[in-house]
């Protein structure tokens, strides 16, 4: 700016009166990021503006020009000569614009507003805020004594402005410091280059054994963020104060299984060695927790204990149940019977609990055990009962086959379906299976077998009258029986409908007539003599024309005899 200028700057700087506001804007800024300084809070310029200008209050207090901008000209005149020379603009409503913010802009700016009839300036206080780095535990304690006042670590927060506060945190809970059993110190370290703030918090902590597993964490807050360190867990050591026995084992425990016996015990470290108790005799277990029972018996039931080395005091028992099963079955094996006769079936159990029992037959389920009277064939097959009692599972079983000479119980004939053949059906009953032979050659052959019936049929076709013979037989003996079996008809008598099956009613029908005739003839003779003779009495009385009334009624009566 020229002389002429500077010279109107100060008569108007006397002439006129001077506002100076008195109350300054505060901005925060961040750190490292263009800071942008309004100008009486970016209100409008008077409208006879002549020029604004922007200045700065040094270190020692003196002020210091940063740039002008008159009215009339599009870019501003940078006056600074420090380091702002390079680092300051001033935007199109007069903002004042600061790159590469650091902790040197925490100062007061002040914006000169000259116009025709004023002369106003506007201060304003620049913070630079620096967000810190993440917190992190440091030195952490390798583990806690129970009770005992230990150090836990040290939470580091840096290069903050400005300065970190650090809290700590169990559980997510603030640990609020006692003196005695929470003791918290800090400090902050200031970078001599950077201006930027390191806080350091250390933790003294008295642990209890609830604190087994707890989260530490430390945090800091920034405007409205709050960070949050990683969290840490400790050991922490603790004597016992309480021992458990456990029985383990794959199931429920049954004789010949492995059982082991495990003393566990609350404190940490935990004891490496123990005293068992088993039967009653003292097993001392050492850099071990277990003892092996094998191959357990029902004798092995019983209370079992441990305790901690040399201490008594401290002592854990348990009750050990084995479960155990004894089956007996009779009849076992293979059981041959005579059908007709009877079979006892035995089934005993010894169990250490209620045991369920079951029933199968050729591995159909049976609703009950099985009780034999008179056996029949059907009674045949494998029996098998099943005991199940907490885990163990036996089974017994026998085989009954009855057997019995083959007996013949049914022999039929009938024609088949298109009349051109007969079929005759054996039945028998016996076992083994009966072999049915027939002594007729037939074709068309069936037979089956269940239950101890046989069922045999053939296929003939016989072209005269036949006498057919059906033998069963098995190694224990055999049965025969006979059918009568007719020709087949010629195909003009079928189509009459004569069926060879209807032979023997057509013969039986006939007979019957012929009987009632025979019957009718005899009636007609003895009736024909009776009322022949009554004729030759009538005649004589006649010729004679004499009688009397007494022999007329020994006549009626004669007549009205009964026959002997």
């Amino acid at each position: 700016m020229d002389s002429t200028a500077s010279l109107m700057v100060s008569l108007i700087t006397l002439v006129m009166h001077l506002q100076v506001q008195c109350s300054a804007q505060t901005v925060i800024a961040k750190y490292g990021a263009t800071i942008e300084v309004p100008c009486n809070n970016g209100a409008a310029m008077p409208t006879d503006l002549i020029f604004t200008k922007w200045k700065y209050e040094k270190d020692d207090g003196t002020p210091g020009d940063l740039l002008v901008k008159a009215a009339h000209k599009e870019e501003a005149t940078v006056q600074a000569t420090d380091g702002y020379k390079t680092r300051v603009s001033i935007t199109a409503n007069y903002s004042l614009l600061i790159s590469q913010g650091s902790l040197s802009e925490q100062r007061t700016f002040t914006c000169m507003v000259v116009s025709s009839s004023n002369l106003d300036e506007y201060s304003v206080n620049v913070q630079v805020h620096k967000k810190p780095s993440l917190p992190q535990i440091q030195d952490k304690a390798k583990e806690l004594e129970n009770t005992k006042l230990t150090a836990l670590g040290v939470c580091v927060v840096k290069d903050a402005n400005p300065a970190a506060n650090i809290t700590w945190s169990k559980n997510g809970e603030p640990l609020v410091a006692d003196g005695k059993t929470i003791i918290v110190s800090s400090n902050v370290k200031v970078d001599p280059v950077t201006g930027l703030s390191s806080t350091t918090s250390s933790l003294q902590y008295a642990a209890v054994k609830a604190d087994v597993g707890a989260h530490f964490t430390c945090s800091s807050k920034y405007l409205q963020d709050l960070l949050v360190s990683p969290p840490e867990t400790f050991t922490i050591h603790y004597p016992t104060e309480k021992v458990s026995l456990l029985v383990q084992a794959t199931g429920p425990i049954k004789e010949g299984d492995n059982v082991t016996l495990r003393c566990k015990a609350d404190g940490n470290p935990p004891p490496t060695s123990f005293d068992f108790s088993i039967k009653g005799q003292k097993v001392t277990v050492k850099d071990k927790d277990t003892y092996i029972l094998t191959g357990v018996t029902r004798n092995s039931a019983g209370e079992y204990k441990c305790s901690l080395l040399g201490d008594n005091n401290i002592e854990a028992s348990e009750k050990l149940v084995v479960s155990y099963l004894d089956l007996s079955l009779t009849p076992s094996g293979t059981v041959l019977k005579t059908v007709g006769h009877t079979l006892e079936v035995t089934m005993e159990k010894n169990s250490s609990g209620d045991a369920e029992v079951s029933w199968t037959k050729d591995n159909a389920k049976l609703e009950k055990a099985p009780t034999f009277g008179q056996l029949t064939y059907a009674d045949s097959g494998v029996y098998v009962c099943e005991v199940v009692v907490a885990g163990i599972k036996r089974s017994k079983s026998f085989q009954l086959v009855v057997e019995g000479i083959p007996v013949i119980t049914r022999l039929t004939k009938q024609r088949s379906e298109d009349g051109q053949h007969k079929v005759l059906t054996c039945e028998a009953v016996g076992a083994p299976q009966p072999a049915v032979l027939w002594s007729v050659n037939g074709t068309e052959e069936q037979s089956s077998y269940l239950n101890g019936k046989a069922v045999h049929k053939i296929t003939v076709v016989p072209t005269g009258n036949l006498t057919v013979t059906c033998t069963a037989t098995n190694k224990l003996g055999e049965d025969v029986m006979v059918i009568n079996v007719s020709a087949l008809f010629n195909k003009e008598t079928s189509e009459k409908g004569t069926q060879d099956d209807d032979d023997d009613r057509a013969k039986l029908i006939v007979g019957i007539v012929v009987g009632l005739l025979i019957a009718a003839a005899v009636v007609g003779l003895v009736y024909w003599l009776y009322m022949k003779k009554t004729r030759q009495g009538t005649w004589k009385t006649n010729e004679k024309e004499a009688g009397t009334s007494e022999e007329s009624k020994k006549l009626e009566e004669n007549n009205h005899k009964p026959e002997v």
